[in-house]
């Protein structure tokens, strides 16, 4: 077929071209702006997932401080259980020499006693 107007056919082809590049701007415009959303929630996650992790650095070195001390509670459990052990001994002692006070203050008042 003939076109009556050569020049209605670029017309249409010009019209047709311009039409594709206004789609694929749109396309590449809702691209973008997907991948902006994206990229805004990543690094949203991302600095949560570090405020996260901060904290556990620093509870982590809050235990680790009360952690140091315990070899030093070790000796001071060994410490103590010689402690109570020596304590032990002066208590034993103590309730015999008592003992032998109460007996001989009992000998001697009796003793006294049957005297006067």
């Amino acid at each position: 077929m003939k076109q009556p107007h050569g020049g209605r056919r670029e017309d249409e082809l010009d019209h047709t071209i311009a039409g594709y590049w206004r789609a694929s701007l749109l396309v590449g415009a809702v691209v973008i702006g997907v991948v902006a959303l994206l990229l805004r929630t990543l690094t949203q996650t991302a600095e949560q997932i570090n405020a996260g992790a901060a904290e556990i650095w620093r509870v982590g070195k809050l235990i680790a401080n009360n952690t140091v001390h315990v070899p030093l509670l070790l000796r001071t459990n060994q410490v103590a259980e010689e402690l109570l052990k020596t304590s032990e001994g002066i208590a034993g002692a103590t309730t015999r020499i008592s003992g032998t006070v109460t007996a001989s203050s009992g000998n001697g008042a009796g003793s006294t006693g049957q005297e006067g």
